[in-house]
């Protein structure tokens, strides 16, 4: 089994910064990709951000320019630096990974709050 842990999120005034972090138990090398989803009350779950074994990365249109995905092997981590954040940011943020075969992993999330 997989276990994801998130951390880094919070309260934050519009145009501020917040990097999210995730350790993931296995190493990232065993993974096709991994990435950011974040969900808003009343709305599905999407993807902000993802990562390939290749290094390739997309990001959704809403936060091109603003947020930048990251890795670190030897911490079998991902992060998440987001700046210039907006009202509309504001939502709980999970990490996942997939591996090979299709299995989706995920955090616990963690909730970032864009608010003045």
């Amino acid at each position: 089994q997989v276990q994801l842990v998130e951390s880094g999120g919070g309260l934050v005034q519009p145009g501020g910064s917040l990097r999210l972090s995730c350790v993931v138990s296995r190493s990232i090398f065993s993974f096709n990709t991994v990435g950011w989803y974040r969900q808003a009350p009343g709305k599905q779950r999407e993807l902000v951000a993802r990562i390939s074994s290749i290094g390739m990365t997309n990001y959704a249109d809403s936060v091109k320019g603003r947020f930048t995905i990251s890795r670190d092997h030897a911490k079998n981590s991902v992060y998440l630096q987001m700046n210039s954040l907006k009202p509309e940011d504001t939502a709980v943020y999970y990490c996942n990974v997939a591996d090979f075969a299709a299995d989706l992993y995920w955090g616990q999330g963690t909730q970032v709050t864009v608010s003045s």
